[in-house]
């Protein structure tokens, strides 16, 4: 009887990148203001660039919020250019949401 489950490769090139981006809503003056914001934001970048989103910080702040957008790839360079596609696309697509701070790390 032939295994129908093949041996994992040892050698797996698998990258998961983290984009943490910093964003400060200036408009918001609630936090019910600032989830109304965020959770659409959160879901376009799910469902247009196919990385998980969650925030992950400063959730009892109601004026900023540190969201992170993770990614799982063979390739750091291509991770890296999807997530820089997301920092760009932000700037771009919603000017009432400041960008603060980024950072990108590899796991």
């Amino acid at each position: 009887m032939l295994d129908k489950n093949p041996p994992f490769d040892k050698k797996l090139r698998m990258k998961i990148a983290i984009l943490t981006l910093h964003l400060r809503f200036p408009e918001s003056d609630s936090l019910k203001s600032k989830r109304r914001l965020l959770k659409p934001l959160r879901l376009r970048l799910q469902r247009d660039f196919n990385v998980s989103a969650a925030e992950v910080g400063l959730q009892d702040m109601w004026k900023e919020s540190q969201l992170a957008c993770a990614l799982v790839s063979n390739s750091e360079g291509h991770a890296t250019r999807s997530l820089q596609k997301v920092e760009s696309w932000l700037e771009r697509n919603w000017p009432h949401i400041q960008l603060v701070d980024k950072k990108l790390e590899f796991i």
